[in-house]
């Protein structure tokens, strides 16, 4: 299971869902992790109506199954972390029963402490590339899943593999390239 880190979810990391939907992973997040998300988008994206936000967390609920973490804030006083406001990202991870949580922020997610819960944090780039170690055709279908779904304007694999590149999937999209 992985629990996701709000500051990774840029349009590329949403579309992280299909390898949920695909069955290679199962996301997790909680409602409070969605609020950062939504935060976080209006902040940086000034121009984005509100109801678009909402609209993407619906989405992003629908899409996954069973994605929503409840019943885990009792154990977020427990839990040390350099950045207290990201123990509740571990405390979901915890209840999940996760393996991994993907973040950008790994500096805020030790790694000796995340042992300790039998975690781990990887960047969406590292976390990409285990899936394409894992199960390259999988990933495959899912960016041509995302070209298929981009009709306006169209999108080829190659305009898919582009914007993840240009997110920050780097090594991801090389390895696919390859």
């Amino acid at each position: 299971m992985t629990t996701a880190n709000p500051t990774i979810f840029n349009q590329p990391d949403v579309r992280k869902t299909g390898l949920a939907q695909s069955g290679l992973v199962q996301a997790k997040w909680t409602h409070a992790i969605l609020d950062e998300v939504q935060r976080n988008l209006a902040a940086n994206l000034p121009d984005l109506a509100p109801a678009k936000l909402e609209r993407l967390r619906e989405l992003m609920i629908d899409a996954v199954p069973d994605c929503i973490v409840e019943g885990y804030e009792p154990i977020v006083e427990g839990l040390k972390l350099p950045d207290p406001d990201d123990r509740h990202v571990l405390a979901a991870a915890i209840k999940a029963n996760a393996q991994v949580i993907v973040t950008s922020n790994l500096r805020d997610f030790p790694v000796e402490t995340l042992a300790t819960w039998g975690v781990d944090a990887k960047s969406p780039d590292d976390f990409v590339l285990d899936q394409i170690d894992f199960d390259d055709r999988v990933v495959w279908a899912c960016v041509q899943q995302i070209a298929d779904s981009r009709t306006r304007p169209p999108q080829t694999i190659y305009d898919v593999l582009d914007a993840l590149e240009r997110a920050g999937l780097v090594e991801a999209v090389a390895a696919l390239r390859s």
